[in-house]
């Protein structure tokens, strides 16, 4: 099996929040790094918000990192 980032943050969708997928699993939809923060959390990465802008940690596909909105 091919090495993935365990965090993976889907392009934000028209109405506002992007996906977040937590090493496989979609997890819900975040509308902000609070959101996103949250998941993470749940999923047993309480420390993962110092590495927000890790890129082995968190890929940020589409609209770049911490944009919420599309066309952001």
């Amino acid at each position: 099996m091919a090495w993935q980032t365990p965090i993976i943050v889907h392009p934000p969708t028209p109405d506002g929040g992007r996906r977040i997928t937590v090493r496989g699993e979609a997890v819900g939809i975040a509308r902000g790094d609070r959101d996103l923060m949250e998941f993470l959390r749940r999923a047993g990465l309480g420390d993962a918000d110092m590495a927000l802008d890790d890129p082995n940690l968190v890929e940020w596909r589409g609209g770049g990192a911490h944009v919420w909105e599309a066309g952001g």
